[in-house]
């Protein structure tokens, strides 16, 4: 297998603006003590393909409901490599939980972004019988997957990143 990316944390700082942008009920005490038990996404098995992302905070998704969850990771990966993010595999399959744009893609120059490359998970609860989902602290709820990509001969992209959601070309 090639080795070709490293997850990190960003900043407390980027952290906690994050979190305070989209998080209001939660302390700067909390927000803290939340940065300092982040933990960066790991393989469960050595036949994972998935690198887990857990839970920086508890959740609870009613059905219909959405949430955007800012990790505290970013990714320094290899140019040529793509981390593709989708839900956990039981979570999908048992409360319909969906990426709101259907799989997250993280390009390598994110890394680079003002924001460092924080990565945001944004997910719905699409479950069609009623189930509430409740995610712990801690607990794994989104796995990402490094695919490598080719582009084509004609290809002249130069274009620069700065930012998340939408930011290509701007």
């Amino acid at each position: 297998m090639k080795r070709i990316a490293q997850f990190l944390k960003v900043s407390e700082d980027v952290f906690a603006s994050a979190m305070e942008e989209g998080f209001q009920e939660y302390s700067p005490g909390e927000i803290q003590e939340m940065y300092q038990g982040i933990r960066l996404p790991q393989r469960a098995t050595r036949g994972s393909a998935g690198y887990d992302f857990y839970a920086p905070f508890s959740f609870r998704l009613l059905p219909g409901e959405t949430i955007k969850i800012p990790t505290g990771v970013r990714v320094k990966m290899e140019e040529g490599w793509v981390l593709q993010i989708y839900p956990r595999s039981g979570l999908g399959f048992k409360y319909r939980l969906q990426m709101d744009n259907t799989v997250g893609v993280i390009d390598s120059d994110y890394f680079y972004s003002d924001n460092q490359g924080h990565i945001f998970i944004k997910m719905t609860n699409c479950t069609n019988q009623e189930k509430i989902l409740e995610v712990a602290r801690g607990t794994g709820f989104a796995q990402g997957i490094f695919l490598e990509y080719g582009v084509t001969v004609d290809d002249e992209a130069e274009g620069l990143r700065n930012g998340g959601f939408g930011s290509t070309g701007m």
